[in-house]
């Protein structure tokens, strides 16, 4: 009698586990890439997506209407934009580039610093800035005049109301929802995912070499895994020759080791989002390649691993094809919305 109900409370345990699983919303990846790491106060739903992609492209978030998520962070453009620095409200200019939000779901800092130890975090932090989302030079006001905004539109309402089951939506839940919209922005699939995959025919000769020299020389070091990079943040030598260099890192952490050091960027779709480094000083991937065949700008913190490469004129076209061999498929799907909430 003891086993008998033994075996039926497990079956009604595994059967709830099931239920559960079934009712338990997923995002699909490309081939690539792990499962998205959801946090376990942020799982995914198809209605958060939904509400943080119309969150993402409505200009409304900003004080004066005219910036949204997407000014900076455009689709056609990899979701970054081809500016050396971004352009925010007023046409005030940032002091940094702006990363893509590709595949920013496996990154555990965002920022070029670091700031941020989530999606959730980043979001909040453009609304609050003056060079970005706002006029209100406090960030507390600034985010709660744009929380105010948002729950002055009706049509919002009720998409939060659906989205997490809650009449009183919060800044933090705006913040949600974007990151789980954002989250859903993925590359993968690209012709190095299926080589390694086992269709030895996905990349060509030259890419094929670009990814000996790729590991040679060193940059695997820094960029490998399924984003293809390492996560820390080094100094390169990037501006560290300007009169007043951007200082990185260093000025979140205040530890000399993070002196002019910057996030490791990940390379898939790279050739989608020119210019590069943190301040845009790089046009193509052509020019990165000769900085690093160089050997980086000398200053008292570079990294050690960035001594010259001595790289033949084939090398760097082979590494550059390579890297073009990274470009995937999955962001190019997403558009923006052909209307907004009234």
């Amino acid at each position: 009698m003891k086993s008998f109900k033994a075996v039926l409370t497990l079956v009604l345990f595994l059967g709830a586990i099931s239920a559960d699983e079934q009712a338990r919303e997923t995002f699909p990846v490309p081939l690539g890439l792990p499962p998205i790491p959801w946090p376990a106060d942020n799982s995914y739903s198809k209605k958060k997506e939904e509400l943080g992609r119309l969150l993402y492209f409505d200009k409304r978030l900003s004080t004066d209407g005219t910036i949204s998520c997407a000014t900076c962070h455009i689709p056609s453009e990899g979701f970054a934009d081809h500016l050396p620095r971004a352009i925010g409200i007023k046409g005030r200019e940032g002091r940094r580039n702006s990363p893509t939000v590709i595949n920013a779901a496996y990154l555990k800092l965002l920022f070029w610093d670091g700031r941020a130890a989530s999606l959730e975090e980043q979001c909040k932090g453009p609304i609050s800035n003056p060079k970005e989302m706002t006029l209100i030079e406090n960030p507390h006001w600034a985010h709660q005049e744009c929380h105010k905004r948002i729950m002055t539109i009706k049509g919002y309402k009720a998409l939060f109301k659906d989205a997490f089951d809650c009449d009183l939506c919060s800044l933090d839940d705006m913040a949600k929802a974007i990151a789980t919209f954002e989250r859903t922005v993925l590359s993968g699939n690209s012709p190095y995912d299926r080589y390694m995959a086992g269709d030895k025919a996905a990349m060509n000769a030259e890419q094929i070499r670009g990814m000996a020299v790729f590991k040679k020389s060193g940059c695997a070091n820094c960029h490998f895994g399924p984003n293809f990079t390492d996560g820390r943040f080094l100094n390169i030598g990037v501006g560290m020759d300007a009169s007043d260099p951007d200082l990185g890192r260093y000025v979140v952490t205040k530890k000399e080791r993070d002196w002019g050091a910057f996030k490791v960027p990940g390379l898939r779709d790279i050739d989608k989002t020119y210019p590069y480094m943190h301040d845009g000083s790089l046009k193509t991937l052509e020019d990165v390649v000769d900085y690093y065949d160089k050997g980086g700008t000398p200053n008292k913190n570079l990294n050690f691993l960035m001594k010259p490469l001595h790289l033949s004129e084939e090398d760097k076209k082979a590494l550059v094809a390579f890297m073009h061999a990274l470009n995937g498929e999955g962001w190019q799907n997403i558009k923006p919305p052909e209307k907004f909430p009234d």
